[in-house]
């Protein structure tokens, strides 16, 4: 294999150029516009083979083989932006990175030494490929979406991913408190998976705006949270009789995506659990979503409509804090009423801890499972849990949305709870 290694890390680099080069190639400025173009599907794997080429000839000869031909591209780019700039054509120099970019590839795919052995190498040059190319490919998406974001997320966000980055790996990683139930390296890591779930439907809200539909804002909204999707749904009802069916669609999405969101969440921090706990969270979905296609069928005829959700940032520093601190109290409470209650504390831990709040109880559980818990009550006391969480939705839904829009929420989460309650059945005698 060491013989062909030069050919099979000139066909990676040419390959990874080519990649990005078909992104450029597709970006290109029509003929009409008087935007320059730097480079595309042929000029990107030229280039990578250039600096694969050169890194090949400075095993012998030296690095200079490396360094001569990148300055002259980075002299070539420059001369070339400069005439851009001289004849008054503003725009930005991501055509220029992109092209250093697939250079760097080439390098990269020919050294020796540094990534070994060669699959490793090719796992990390193409995926630095890729990655690379989907920011490229992405700019419809991430301009609008930054275009949304307002000063207070971004000092929220920043704020947050200091605390992630910087001081959850600086956290104890030893059982303390009462119990010995709180481990805070834990609690912050977990905090941390909640909040970044939350944040992919909060960032989907805001990409979407204002124009998203009924059934787009509750499907998506779901991963933030569906209580407020519950809330802003029943206020569209209330106040436009005729979205009734669609704002009711929008609630029992933003529910059936409650169920999902919980089976993913205690999957990646117990994967044994979900095993026990899959019957009942499938079921609840698979029950949510025969109601919302009921729902629709009725809803096509309603007038289209969106709504502004009132969510918070997920990773706004305060909303973390209160996240970290109720996860600790129902950690804590669960673990108590296991050791001194059995099996009907955990289940009346997981009823009141729902009310509020479903993630704790489920990373709770998650935690606690297979050790303090058996998994089967575990995953019963999640169960509760979500019901107990519809329940209270559905009887806001009632107050805030009015008769019809609560009898129909009411009706829609009652066949999913049957469901899933169905499901949790199976777990148990199976």
């Amino acid at each position: 294999m060491d013989a062909y290694e030069p050919l099979v890390s000139l066909a990676l680099a040419g390959a990874a150029g080519l990649l990005v080069g078909l992104e450029r190639e597709r970006s290109r400025p029509q003929e009409s516009t008087s935007e320059a173009f730097v480079g595309g599907a042929r000029t990107h794997p030229l280039v990578a083979l250039v600096g694969g080429v050169a890194t090949l000839a400075a095993r012998e000869v030296g690095v200079a083989a490396i360094v001569v031909p990148f300055g002259a591209l980075v002299l070539l780019l420059a001369v070339n932006y400069a005439d851009e700039v001289r004849r008054d054509r503003h725009r930005g120099v991501t055509s220029e990175i992109a092209l250093l970019l697939s250079y760097a590839l080439g390098v990269l795919s020919l050294t020796e030494h540094v990534l070994l052995p060669l699959s490793h190498k090719a796992i990390v040059v193409s995926a630095v490929a890729v990655v690379a190319t989907a920011l490229l490919w992405s700019k419809p998406t991430l301009h609008p979406l930054v275009r949304r974001m307002s000063v207070e997320d971004a000092a929220g966000t920043l704020r947050f991913l200091i605390v992630a980055v910087i001081v959850v790996p600086l956290l104890p990683d030893r059982p303390v408190g009462p119990l010995d139930a709180l481990n805070p390296r834990q609690i912050g890591l977990l905090v941390v998976l909640i909040s970044g779930l939350s944040f992919a439907g909060y960032a989907a809200i805001r990409l979407l705006g204002p124009r998203a539909g009924l059934g787009v804002t509750g499907l998506v909204g779901g991963l933030a949270s569906s209580t407020a999707v519950t809330l802003s749904m029943a206020h569209c009802a209330r106040e436009q009789e005729s979205l009734t069916d669609a704002a009711a669609l929008a609630a029992m999405l933003a529910s059936t995506v409650m169920f999902a969101r919980i089976l993913v969440v205690a999957a990646v921090v117990n994967p044994r659990l979900a095993l026990d706990l899959a019957p009942a969270m499938i079921g609840g979905a698979l029950g949510g979503a025969g109601v919302s296609g009921v729902l629709w069928t009725r809803a096509r005829s309603s007038p289209a409509g969106a709504a502004k959700v009132a969510f918070s940032n997920p990773f706004e520093l305060g909303s973390a804090l209160r996240f970290a601190l109720l996860f600790g109290v129902v950690l804590v409470g669960s673990k108590a009423a296991t050791q001194y209650l059995g099996a009907a504390g955990t289940y009346g831990a997981g009823v009141l801890a729902g009310i509020t709040d479903v993630d704790a109880i489920t990373l709770s559980m998650a935690k606690l499972a297979g050790s303090a818990v058996a998994p089967r009550v575990a995953a019963t006391t999640i169960f509760l849990a979500a019901a107990s969480n519809t329940v209270v939705k559905g009887v806001m839904a009632a107050i805030a949305g009015g008769h019809r829009f609560g009898r129909r929420v009411l009706t829609g989460q009652a066949a999913a709870l049957a469901a899933g309650g169905m499901g949790l059945a199976i777990s148990w005698i199976r």
